[in-house]
C-alpha cells in the first residue's frame, strides 16, 4: 500500500501545487517507497502565508473571545480522536514509530495537548487592569492586552511530528493567531487527517494552513516578510540558523531543540523501579526523542547494580517490525539517522567506553534501518557520547561520588532541556531537581506534561512549550491608559 499526497491545504480547501517537484516517502522498515509529498515552492509559500495574513487582518478569528475559539479547538480535538487508528498508521508506516506508540501514545498525547488549552482560554490574563505610577499620570488606569503575536510560522519534526506540532497550534490559535507549518519531509502524510479534523471542526479558512517540503520550504516560511513569529523544534544546527535568520529581522522565535537528560539515581533510589520507568521515554520512538533519558548517573557503589539492571530491562523489550504490536524499538526513521547512531556507537568504543548491550546493527535485519539497543558502561562525562545527542536507542551509565558530583555532572552540558532524580525521599528529591539546569525534571518521574512548561536551558532552546506559560509566545502586551 502506497499514500500519495498531490496538494497543500490552504486557505480551508485542498489546493493545487504551483511547483511540480516531489519528494519520496520511504518506508524505514522495509527500505521500499511508501509515499510522496508534494515539495512546496516559494509560491505556494507566499499563497500560505497570504491567506494566514488575510485571516488574521481581515477575518474574524482574532476578535473572537478565548472562549469562542477554545471551542473550536473542542471540536478539533474530537475530530482528531475519530481518526486516531488511521494517522497513527501512516504515522508507523512513514516513520517507523512502533505502532503501540503511535495508536496509544503520538496521536492521544497530541489530542490532550489540545484538550489542556481549550481548559485555558478562561485561565488565561488575557486582560488585566492595575494602577498608573508616574505622577503625571494621576486618575489614569493601565489596561494590559495580550494581543494575538500575528502570523507564525512553524517547522516541525519527525519525531513526535504531531505531538510538537500541537505545542505551537494550540497555545498560538488559542491566543487568536494563524499559523502557516511545514511538517518534516519525512512524516508529512500522518497530516493529512490532522488537517481533516480542523477543516471538520468549522475552523475559518486560512486560521490554518499546511504546506509540505523540504529545507528550502522551510527557509523561506521563516525568512517571508508577512510572518510575524517563528516556532521551531529540531537539531541544534537548525536551530541556531532559525536564530540567526529571525534575529536578521527582529522576528520573534521560539526553538526546542536538543536534550542529553540525565536521570540522577540518588544513593537510596530503588533501581529496579527507576529502571523501568526510565525505559518508556529512553525507547518512545525508538530512541528518537528529544527528552529521552540517555545520561544514567548512579553512584559509584552502585554502578554495576544500575547497569544490570538496565541491561536486562532494556535487553527483554522487543526490537522490529514497527506494524508489530507488541514491538517496543523499531527502526530509525532514516538511512542517515541509522548511520549517524552507529557512528556515535564506534566513537563511543574508541572513547574508551565499554559496551554493555548492543553495540551494533541487530542480528536477523537485512533491510530497515535498524540499531541495536545499546547500553554504554564506563563513561566519562567529558566523552562525545555524554555530550552530544545521539537520537536512537543508545544511552550511558556514568558513575559519580558523592551527590554534589552527581549534580555537578548533571549540569556539566550545554544541553539542558529535561531531566529527573530518583529517591525514596521525594522532598530531598525535588531539591536536588531544583537544582538541576534543565527546563523539565521529575522526581521519580521522568516525562512531559501538558500543564509543565518546556524551557530549554542553554543550546536546547528559546521560550517555552506546553504549560499556560506558552501562551505567551504567541501574544504581544499591549498597555493602554484610561481614566481611573
Amino acid at each position: 500500500m502506497t499514500l500519495e499526497q498531490h496538494t497543500h491545504y490552504v486557505d480551508g480547501s485542498w489546493v493545487t501545487p504551483l511547483g511540480t517537484d516531489r519528494l519520496e516517502v520511504v518506508n524505514p522498515a522495509t527500505e521500499e517507497v511508501y509515499g510522496g509529498i508534494p515539495d512546496a515552492s516559494a509560491a505556494d509559500v507566499d499563497r500560505a502565508v497570504e491567506a494566514a495574513r488575510v485571516a488574521f487582518y481581515d477575518g474574524d478569528w482574532r476578535h473572537w473571545t478565548p472562549q469562542a475559539r477554545a471551542d473550536v479547538l473542542v471540536r478539533v480535538a474530537d475530530e482528531l480522536a475519530k481518526r486516531n487508528d488511521d494517522m497513527a498508521a501512516v504515522l508507523t508506516s512513514e516513520m517507523g514509530s512502533p505502532i503501540s506508540q503511535s495508536r496509544f501514545g503520538q496521536i492521544p498525547v497530541t489530542i490532550e495537548l489540545l484538550r489542556y488549552y481549550t481548559e485555558q482560554a478562561g485561565n488565561y490574563a488575557w486582560q488585566t487592569r492595575k494602577p498608573s505610577w508616574d505622577a503625571a499620570n494621576k486618575g489614569l488606569d493601565v489596561v494590559v492586552q495580550q494581543e494575538p503575536v500575528g502570523v507564525v510560522g512553524a517547522i516541525t519534526p519527525w519525531n513526535g511530528p504531531q505531538i510538537c506540532t500541537m505545542m505551537k497550534v494550540a497555545p498560538a490559535l488559542l491566543a487568536g493567531c494563524t499559523m502557516v507549518f511545514k511538517p518534516a519531509p519525512e512524516a508529512s502524510l500522518n497530516f493529512i487527517g490532522f488537517a481533516e479534523a480542523f477543516e471538520a471542526a468549522g475552523l475559518p479558512p486560512g486560521v490554518l494552513n499546511i504546506v509540505t517540503g523540504g529545507a528550502a520550504t522551510g527557509e523561506h516560511l521563516v525568512t517571508h516578510d508577512d510572518v510575524d513569529k517563528v516556532a521551531f523544534t529540531g537539531s541544534v544546527a537548525v536551530g541556531r540558523k532559525i536564530a540567526s535568520l529571525c534575529a536578521e529581522r527582529l522576528r520573534p522565535v521560539t526553538l526546542e531543540l536538543g536534550g542529553k537528560s540525565p536521570a540522577l539515581l540518588l544513593e537510596d533510589a530503588d533501581v529496579e523501579q527507576a529502571v523501568a520507568s526510565l525505559l518508556v521515554p529512553m525507547l518512545f520512538v525508538s530512541g528518537q526523542a528529544c527528552n529521552a533519558p540517555t545520561r544514567i548517573l548512579a553512584p559509584r557503589s552502585r554502578h554495576a547494580e544500575v547497569v544490570d539492571a538496565l541491561v536486562a530491562a532494556m535487553d527483554a523489550i522487543p526490537l522490529g517490525d514497527p506494524t508489530d504490536p507488541a514491538t517496543g524499538v523499531g527502526p530509525m526513521t532514516s538511512k542517515a539517522q541509522r548511520e549517524r547512531v552507529l557512528g556515535y556507537i564506534e566513537v563511543g568504543k574508541a572513547e574508551g567506553a565499554k559496551v554493555a548491550l548492543g553495540g551494533g546493527r541487530p542480528a536477523g535485519f537485512d533491510r530497515g534501518w535498524y540499531v541495536d539497543k545499546t547500553v554504554f558502561t564506563d563513561v566519562d562525562n567529558s566523552m562525545r557520547i555524554a555530550q552530544e545527542e545521539i537520537f536512537g536507542p543508545v544511552c550511558a551509565v556514568i558513575a559519580y561520588d558523592g551527590e554534589d558530583d552527581g549534580v555537578r555532572i548533571a549540569n556539566d552540558s550545554r544541553l539542558g532541556l529535561a531531566g529527573s532524580v530518583w529517591t525514596a525521599d521525594p522532598e530531598h528529591g525535588f531539591e536536588v531537581a531544583s537544582r538541576l539546569r534543565s527546563g523539565s525534571l521529575g522526581v521519580n518521574a521522568h516525562g512531559l506534561d501538558a500543564a509543565a512548561p518546556l524551557a530549554g536551558m542553554r543550546d536546547s532552546g528559546i521560550g517555552c512549550e506546553r504549560g499556560i506559560e506558552a501562551i505567551d509566545d504567541y501574544v504581544s502586551p499591549k498597555g493602554i491608559l484610561v481614566p481611573s
